[in-house]
């Protein structure tokens, strides 16, 4: 159990008297999260000596929902890290809403559902990066808190209270200039990833590009393949095509998404082909594959780090113990390499960047 308090002065938000309304946006630019159930993390700990220097405040009027945009794996561990939260901080209640369906107006809708039914504090992934900014600034115009989890808005502005998220360019960066020290810092590698009018799809992109740019062409790096995190059906066929195309000249895959990850994993090892796989997030199988040497290595995000720490700065919000220094700051919630050298212990780095996440927000990014 996870032993946050915080002390500050209770201050009860005043509640929002209309009724929330949320225009349908489109939801032709949706975004996919390019990840899958991470391995189970714990919420983040602190030291007793801290924990018997803090009092906890009231958070029982906080009712927090989490909202991703519809069912994936990734999200998955929200659901445990937002019960923890609730354990923790002493939270009113905590729901947890995947039934969007990857639809921008049925979020809004579930939106719209939840707040008649007492939520004051929403954890949300938008389906649409593009549009979410129109339903952040309509719930926080209605006097709810707002976090953007996971992922932020399209563009420069972010209308909720904040984004806590993975820094996607960074992460795939760090996934591309693993995969070229797999390979010797010279070779060949391909790129899978998900939906292409993504703008986290388009920031992953560039981060390897980044990456072999510095290699001053000594890595070659096909055309990035997009559009194939849309389930695995569509990935399997996306790798066995890649392997049949090129897989004689190829010396690594990177993948940004997760049924690409699994996929390429499964080909590689179906082919025999000598075949470096850098994948994302911490699936099972592609950890098995780490520990076994069949997979090289994986980038670990920290979904668990996004829903508790989340839930705890939405509680200091909605309830007037804070505002935000900045609204809208953006925060990495961290990316984590692992390769079988860390796959027992990588967990530990990731719980300790949440530690830290939340000691920046109580430090600087919080005015209480």
């Amino acid at each position: 159990m996870s032993i946050y308090t915080h002390h500050r002065k209770f201050v009860l938000a005043a509640a929002a008297g209309a009724a929330l309304i949320l225009a349908g946006c489109t939801s032709a630019d949706t975004e996919d999260t390019t990840s899958e159930a991470p391995a189970t993390s714990a919420a983040p700990e602190s030291s007793d000596t801290a924990t018997d220097s803090m009092e906890m405040a009231d958070f029982s009027s906080v009712h927090v929902a989490l909202v991703p945009g519809g069912a994936h794996p990734y999200f998955q561990p929200w659901i445990a890290a937002g019960d923890d939260a609730k354990a923790d901080f002493g939270l009113g209640d905590m729901v947890y809403n995947e039934t969007a369906e990857w639809d921008q107006t049925k979020q809004n809708d579930v939106l719209n559902s939840l707040a008649a039914s007492g939520t004051n504090a929403f954890g949300i992934f938008g389906v649409s990066p593009t549009d979410i900014n129109t339903t952040f600034k309509t719930l926080k115009d209605a006097g709810y808190a707002v976090g953007s989890l996971a992922s932020c808005p399209a563009g420069d502005v972010n209308e909720a209270d904040f984004c806590l998220s993975t820094d996607t360019e960074e992460a795939a960066y760090k996934a591309a200039k693993a995969a070229i020290d797999a390979i010797g810092g010279e070779g060949t590698i391909a790129h899978m990833t998900g939906n292409n009018v993504d703008s986290n799809t388009q920031r992953r992109i560039v981060g390897v590009e980044k990456a072999v740019a510095e290699t001053n062409g000594a890595v070659t790096l096909l055309p990035a393949i997009t559009d194939v995190d849309v389930d695995l059906t569509t990935a399997q066929k996306a790798a066995a095509d890649l392997l049949a195309a090129s897989g004689s000249d190829l010396d690594a895959i990177v993948t940004t998404a997760y049924n690409p990850a699994v996929a390429s994993a499964s080909a590689i090892a179906d082919s025999g082909l000598d075949i470096k796989l850098v994948a994302i997030d911490d699936d099972p199988t592609i950890l098995a594959g780490i520990a076994d040497g069949s997979v090289y290595g994986t980038i670990a995000q920290n979904p668990v780090g996004q829903a508790y720490v989340g839930s705890w700065v939405l509680a200091e919000l909605s309830t007037g113990n804070c505002t935000m220094v900045t609204p809208g700051v953006i925060v990495d919630s961290g990316s984590f390499i692992v390769i079988k050298d860390n796959v027992e212990t990588y967990d530990d780095e990731r719980q300790a960047k949440s530690t830290v996440i939340m000691e920046e927000f109580k430090s600087n990014l919080l005015s209480c």
